[in-house]
């Protein structure tokens, strides 16, 4: 959704979560940064308590808390940054503490990982141009604000060893989506077949 529109990015969003729960799912996860940045209010509002929605936001709350140097950098794409999700974050996490947040951004990147080719030449490179800043800035964590960039973890740390300590919000959706679920009474509590087990 990175280089769409932010009307395109609220219809699409919008249509996907309505076929969920046409489908007679009992939550839906938003797992996109850039999703969340333009639809979640609105789902939220739309839908009311009886359809929960857990949206991504990119993780700099935990970035923020722990950074030394007070410089933290988040990658992600442009319309993430564009929604007002992630500068309510900076806002209220960021500025209070006097943590310094880089927004840094690559259009190459999503294609990269879509295509499986994270340590290709074209993704080293503009790996390397897009964190060189966050590096010459004294970043000592980096937020991976989309959902595709933990596949470039390794990469990452070719690159740049141990320069950065990385961070993503995968685990904290997937705590919140069972809080939700347990909370709402909704857990499955029978083993299924065919159900995959993610961590």
């Amino acid at each position: 959704y990175g280089p769409r529109s932010d009307e395109e990015i609220r219809e699409l969003t919008a249509r996907a979560v309505d076929w969920l729960y046409r489908q007679g799912c009992k939550i839906a996860v938003v797992a996109c940064n850039t999703a969340s940045a333009f639809s979640l209010d609105h789902l939220r509002e739309h839908y009311g308590e009886h359809f929960p929605i857990v949206g991504l936001v990119p993780a700099l709350k935990p970035a923020v808390l722990q950074t030394r140097s007070k410089v933290v950098a988040v990658l992600a794409t442009p319309a993430t940054f564009r929604g007002q999700l992630i500068k309510d974050v900076v806002e209220k996490f960021a500025v209070p503490a006097g943590v310094k947040v880089m927004t840094l951004t690559s259009l190459e990147l999503v294609p990269c990982v879509e295509a499986g080719q994270q340590m290709s030449p074209v993704c080293l490179n503009a790996l390397r141009e897009v964190l060189q800043p966050a590096v010459e800035q004294g970043a000592d964590y980096l937020v991976l604000g989309c959902t595709h960039y933990p596949f470039l973890n390794e990469a990452i740390h070719h690159l740049f060893d141990n320069q950065f300590t990385l961070v993503d919000s995968g685990l904290a959706v997937a705590r919140q989506t069972a809080r939700i679920l347990i909370k709402n009474e909704l857990l499955c509590d029978q083993i299924r077949q065919n159900v995959a087990r993610i961590e």
